[in-house]
């Protein structure tokens, strides 16, 4: 019996991804680790969310300085060093060699947005050049009128893009997994949306990373079974320890869902 591609990705483990925004090379959002020499050293956020189990990380630099690409590799750099588990770096990316460079001091995939929507020529010269295994397209969206619209700018400026037409563009450009936020849901820690993540699942064969709304264990469970997601992302449940990612994946196990534990 032949297993078709999207069921061995369905197959494969779960991930956990805690997500760091990034600000002249420093962690923003508050995190509360007590035990935490500096909150806003992201090497050392990385290496402690890497020892908790996290599966990837995500870094979203949101600064807009001159020298933020400067600063930014030199953080890469130095969690590359620090951790062995796989992390994307997005924000601003808008060129082949921004992603070189990204690449080339060891961050393992890199997340497009705006850039993408704005150039989807983008998305394939990336793939071409180093594989779509390293792109990420991070597509945020919101429901106007019944229909799922795709945002720019943190959810602030609607396209004319359909959320599921542009979920199968980006895959046939060549990108090798989707990052999908509703921006309805984030921050509102009322769960994922999880329609929107199964009916993606259904149309696209690269992994979809489900993001926006995580606020308990149930939440995480919902999204794998309900929406189908290959990964979940959220960022506050887990810098301010309101879930501990080890208990996280017990539970997620005990629901018959694979992680790496």
């Amino acid at each position: 019996m032949r297993i078709s591609v999207k069921q061995q990705i369905k197959m494969l483990a779960k991930r956990i991804i805690p997500c760091l925004d990034i600000k002249n090379g420093r962690t923003v959002k508050g995190v509360n680790f007590v035990d935490l020499r500096d909150a806003g050293d992201p090497v050392e956020l990385a290496e402690i969310y890497s020892a908790e189990g996290a599966d990837e990380l995500v870094f979203l630099d949101i600064s807009a300085t001159e020298e933020r690409r400067k600063t930014l590799v030199n953080m890469v750099r130095s969690v590359a060093e620090k951790i062995n588990i796989p992390f994307t770096v997005g924000g601003g990316i808008s060129s082949v060699e921004d992603v070189d460079i990204l690449l080339n001091n060891g961050a393992d995939k890199v997340s497009i947005n705006s850039s993408a929507v704005k150039n989807p020529q983008l998305i394939n010269d990336l793939a071409q050049k180093f594989g779509s295994q390293c792109v990420v397209v991070a597509i945020d969206a919101k429901q106007i009128d019944g229909q799922w619209i795709v945002h720019l700018v943190g959810g602030k400026v609607p396209t004319e893009l359909n959320l599921f037409d542009w979920a199968v563009e980006v895959a046939e450009r060549g990108a090798g997994e989707i990052l999908f936020t509703s921006m309805d849901n984030d921050g509102t820690k009322n769960g994922f949306a999880n329609e929107a993540l199964a009916k993606l699942s259904e149309l696209v064969n690269i992994p979809i990373i489900a993001s926006g709304g995580a606020g308990n264990i149930q939440h995480f469970v919902d999204s794998f079974k309900e929406g189908k997601a290959d990964a979940a992302l959220a960022a506050s449940v887990f810098h301010f320890k309101e879930i501990e990612i080890k208990a996280l994946k017990q539970e997620l196990r005990d629901n018959g869902i694979e992680v790496r534990l």
